[in-house]
């Protein structure tokens, strides 16, 4: 199967007036802002937002932004990665890459980990955007990198490809710890928690693959083809596919704990993941609220087209994009509408969530 594309027709990066708050949170340095990809931010958000700056690229940006030590890095189908100053979107530096970018950037430790569709991996240096290695796969890389330490504490990229494989590679060398083989595209990001690494792909399988080795450890069919990333929290995983369904899976005893179903639409986006609820959005034009432990619905809140933005929760807010051109904030009580901007475009790409002072 050929993957929705994660192009928005958006040619701005915007701040959504995120920079008006007193207290400095946590950055936001990789797709879904952690290694589980839980989707959940430390920031609180006013109930107002203001937007304060916009970035015009060459084409548009479906890639979801890193925010790191005040700056802001994204890839765009122009075939660059930008890297632009929080405060005021100022252009810090620009990488061209070989060809267009889908993938959302991981910032690690001064370095800048994305892929392009032409097939290769690239490892850049976060102050300058100097190339430092790159890593040829067989395909596109749509998935965004994740990362976790060895045994021996040195740091590992992990990413998936339209090549089948989801490759560990050193993070300072480039060079490959092991490489794990499915059977179709990999297009979400793998999910790391608890020395596993759990991701879904084309294939209709999650995989549970050990960082140690690259061996599988489960493979639980979910019955459709998977487009977005799993969210990892207490040994489950979370995850929507293709045939109109958004599971559970107990990756302990390799199984699905349980099922949601809705209305005939598939489920693209990632969760987001709090201690008793998970938030997702649908090609039905509605945003879902389902209970953690049960998938028992709490409420829905519908807009004007689908929704591929995947949503995040900051405090007891919830703000997300949609195909119909908006930004929406929601309340995570009760999914009672806060506030929305038009764009004017659709919004796939998902919100970075970080305050500063």
């Amino acid at each position: 199967m050929t993957a929705r594309t994660q192009f928005s027709p958006v040619f701005l990066l915007l701040s959504m007036g995120l920079a008006s708050l007193a207290a400095r949170a946590a950055d936001w340095p990789m797709f879904r802002g952690n290694p589980a990809l839980s989707g959940v931010s430390a920031s609180r958000l006013p109930t107002v937002l203001e937007q304060k700056w916009a970035f015009k690229t060459g084409g548009p940006v479906g890639s979801s932004p890193a925010v790191v030590g005040g700056r802001v890095f994204f890839g765009s189908a122009d075939s660059n990665v930008f890297c632009v100053r929080l405060g005021d979107g100022t252009r810090e530096w620009a990488f061209r890459a070989s060809g267009p970018i889908e993938a959302s950037p991981l910032v690690l430790d001064g370095r800048v980990y994305i892929g392009d569709i032409n097939t290769n991996f690239y490892c850049l240096d976060a102050s300058t955007g100097r190339e430092l290695w790159r890593q040829g796969f067989d395909d596109k890389t749509k998935s965004s990198a994740n990362w976790y330490a060895g045994a021996d504490g040195k740091k590992q990229v992990v990413v998936g490809s339209y090549d089948f494989k989801l490759y560990s590679l050193d993070a300072l060398t480039g060079k490959t710890n092991w490489v794990f083989e499915t059977g179709n595209y990999i297009n979400g990001s793998p999910a790391v928690a608890d020395g596993v690494t759990a991701f879904g792909g084309c294939d209709a399988v999650v995989h549970v693959v050990s960082l140690a080795d690259g061996k599988q450890t489960k493979e639980i069919e979910a019955g459709a083809y998977i487009i977005g990333s799993a969210a990892l929290l207490d040994g489950k995983a979370y995850v929507g596919h293709y045939e109109n369904e958004f599971l559970c899976i107990d990756l302990r005893a390799g199984k699905v704990a349980w099922r949601y179903r809705d209305r005939a639409f598939p489920y693209a986006t990632s969760p987001a993941v709090t201690a008793d609820r998970v938030l997702f959005g649908g090609r039905d034009k509605r945003l879902h609220c389902v209970k953690r432990d049960s998938g028992e619905a709490v409420w829905v809140f519908p807009t004007r087209g689908k929704i591929e933005s995947s949503p995040v929760v900051a405090g007891d807010k919830v703000v997300f994009g949609s195909d119909d051109g908006r930004l929406y904030m929601v309340a995570l009580s009760d999914g009672h509408e806060l506030w929305q901007r038009e764009l004017g475009q659709p919004v796939q790409s998902s919100p970075a969530v970080v305050t500063t002072t």
